[in-house]
């Protein structure tokens, strides 16, 4: 690999790695905030827990979905696209799971701070959808950058390489 294109790789990491640690701080941020007065926080912890029965049962669900078409692809592909399809899937998963229960925390605060200015509101709510949409990307950036230095490294024929990458995008769309 010729050092221009692996100085963009190195970008191309960093920057997934910043969105996830912009991600981290800015959700540790909002989760610090006040989760509003007793009856808020009694509404807040029962919606919670309707999240994560939804979360748990939507994600068995597509885990057996996702698991035949992991053997279809990696029977009609290869093992190479089988990881591909595996690893996008996967992290499609954290992000979901984890943006969900992000949002739903923030729910409660957004309240809150709404009831002290739409600004306050606006601002929590605004950052607690960032934090899904920059980990979707970071997380994105970095499985396909890595997945593609491994298969590099691999010395795998270009028409594999993108097969592979293919099936991580088709993985993360699950």
């Amino acid at each position: 690999m010729e050092a221009s294109a692996s100085n963009i790789l190195q970008l191309i990491i960093l920057t997934g790695l910043l969105s996830i640690v912009y991600g981290f701080f800015t959700g540790k941020n909002i989760l610090s905030s006040s989760p509003g007065n007793n009856k808020m926080q009694e509404i807040a912890s029962a919606i919670q827990v309707g999240a994560k029965a939804y979360l748990n049962r939507q994600y068995k669900t597509i885990a057996v979905v996702g698991v035949i078409v992991l053997a279809i692809v990696t029977y009609f592909f290869s093992y190479l696209v089988g990881i591909g399809y595996f690893i996008g899937a996967f992290l499609s998963g954290v992000a979901g799971y984890v943006g969900m229960l992000i949002s739903v925390k923030a729910n409660v605060r957004t309240a809150e701070a709404a009831r002290e200015s739409l600004q306050s509101g606006l601002t929590i709510a605004f950052k607690s959808g960032a934090i899904t949409g920059l980990l979707v990307a970071g997380l994105a950036l970095l499985a396909i950058t890595f997945y593609y230095i491994v298969l590099i490294n691999l010395n795998v024929d270009n028409r594999e390489i993108i097969n592979a990458l293919v099936a991580l995008g088709f993985g993360a769309s699950l």
